[in-house]
């Protein structure tokens, strides 16, 4: 039985309260077409909870859609108060699964919309706070409180990290982001010296995130456990395959993410969350204890709310300063206004000109942004079959299709075509060092802000190939890349893609601070 309070002197419409109650039934059933006629239609209906803000009927129903219903429960408590025309309806309500949510929504009565599931009564706003869980599982595996506690003292002393389930965590298994791999995997001994030097510097380990199966991906797509969430742009993908790490770091549960990035994967995350994420120069921070993909290309790196974290994390990471420094000189490619959509080429054309108040900025010509792709991509995929292939062959099934795809295309490329590939990647390396110099590249980390959760899958093999054709420069390189939060779309949040010469990670991230400091003075 619901209890039903309405404010002092009031007399609220019975057909508000049966429009409720139809709501409630029509959640319980996820009653699609139910739940989008409920919501008022046009671009300024609004539904929120703890994940962000969602404008507009139109993504309210795609969040839906892919949402998946919410499970049985009970309304228990309602409180009406009138807003002029408009009603204000606080709700608890109480989850078969234990715990209590709160849903408070403005109601407005159109008369032409008499015949649908409300007999006229609409929702124009919404706020959910559902219970919590004791575990988000798309974005953990494992947590603890600490999972695994840092040193007592040191610079990273009271941060925390999310551990991409790539690593080594001592007396903890390795999962790649596959049910089945984890099943099979044995219990680490030792955490990966990537791990052990955070933990060194005193940030605690608050637990294992996920990642892309195989970290194959740079969607963040996860079918055994559920996509994270991406709070900078609710209803969209979070991107990956550090996809964990990055929604941790973005939900204000971890400070640091501790990823990898062998395509983007550091790169995109950062880009569609609004985060600062840093691929390192290849080689720079060891990778044992770090479940492969293509080691020619795999790196460590991290993901950071701020920019001065991150160089917290980088400066404890680092066996030794670097030392090397980057030019005043920067540069600018034309050649990625071709593939990027056309909200992001506006937005980096506008940061252009802002970074131009500050800084020395050049045109630079580039190989053919396709031609990076298909050399990094045949490459790549040769030697992610001889780190993944014999698993992947044994387990049918085991991986989503999208990988799989990715496996199978791996498993066709001969001897022949990864030796005509390495002598490709050998001369567009050549070409791109000699454009860039000491000098730093900036371009777009992803090709758009992050694809809709219900995005046609054709049009994320289009946006992967645009952006890979962009994180390449880094990967065929080595060279480090940093991601800043620079640009806004419609869509969401688009980072700005810094690349320096090898070894100069520390100093990039240094520049990146101070021009950040500079554009935010305007």
């Amino acid at each position: 039985m619901t209890h039903i309070e309405v404010a002092a002197g009031a007399v609220a419409p019975d057909a508000l309260v049966d429009a409720i109650r139809a709501y409630e039934a029509a959640l319980v059933a996820d009653d699609q077409k139910a739940l989008a006629a409920f919501f008022a239609p046009g671009p300024d209906t609004l539904r929120g909870d703890a994940a962000g803000l969602l404008v507009g009927h139109e993504a309210i129903t795609a969040f839906r859609g892919v949402r998946g219903g919410i499970g049985p429960r009970r309304l228990v408590e309602l409180r009406l108060t009138p807003a002029g025309e408009d009603w204000l309806a606080t709700s608890v309500n109480a989850p078969h699964a234990g715990g209590r949510g709160l849903v408070t929504q403005l109601w407005r009565f159109a008369a032409d919309a008499a015949d649908g599931p409300g007999s006229g009564w609409r929702i124009v706003a919404a706020h959910v706070t559902a219970s919590p869980k004791a575990i988000d599982a798309r974005v953990w595996r494992v947590v603890g409180s600490p999972l695994v506690p840092g040193a007592a003292a040191g610079p990273l002393a009271g941060q925390t990290i999310a551990v991409k389930d790539l690593y080594a965590v001592a007396g903890q298994r390795i999962g790649v982001g596959v049910r089945a791999y984890l099943a099979e995997a044995p219990v680490q001994a030792v955490s990966a010296p990537s791990v052990q030097a955070l933990l060194d510097a005193g940030a605690d380990i608050v637990g294992i995130a996920q990642t892309d199966q195989f970290a194959y991906s740079i969607a963040g797509l996860n079918p055994d456990y559920g996509t994270p969430p991406n709070p900078a742009a609710p209803g969209t993908i979070p991107g990956g395959s550090s996809s964990g790490p990055a929604s941790a770091v973005a939900l204000g549960q971890a400070s640091i993410g501790l990823g990898s990035d062998t395509a983007g994967s550091i790169r995109v995350p950062a880009s569609y969350q609004g985060l600062w994420g840093l691929r390192t120069t290849h080689g720079a921070i060891s990778l044992e204890g770090v479940a492969p993909l293509a080691p020619r290309y795999d790196t460590v790196g991290w993901l950071t709310r701020d920019g001065e974290t991150l160089l917290a994390a980088a400066t404890a990471s680092f066996p030794g300063d670097p030392g090397v420094d980057v030019d005043d000189v920067v540069l600018a490619s034309p050649q990625v206004g071709a593939v990027v959509k056309p909200e992001v080429r506006q937005a980096f054309h506008e940061l252009l000109q802002r970074l131009e108040v500050h800084v020395s900025l050049s045109p630079v010509d580039l190989p053919e942004l396709t031609r990076l792709y298909q050399a990094f991509r045949v490459t790549q995929s040769a030697e992610a079959w001889r780190s993944d292939g014999a698993w992947v062959s044994t387990h049918p099934g085991a991986v989503a299709p999208d990988v799989e795809e990715r496996f199978a295309f791996a498993a066709s490329v001969t001897p022949e075509q990864e030796a005509e590939g390495l002598l490709e990647v050998s001369a567009l390396a050549q070409e791109i060092d000699e454009a860039l110099g000491s000098a730093i590249l900036v371009l777009p980390s992803a090709a758009s802000s992050a694809p809709r959760l219900d995005a046609d899958p054709g049009y994320l093999q289009d946006v992967r190939e645009a952006t890979l054709s962009m994180t390449a420069i880094a990967g065929l390189t080595g060279r480090p890349a940093l991601s800043v939060p620079w640009m806004l779309t419609p869509g969401g949040p688009v980072g700005a893609c810094l690349v320096g010469p090898r070894g100069s990670d520390l100093s990039l991230i240094e520049t990146a601070l101070a021009w950040d400091r500079a554009l935010r003075r305007g």
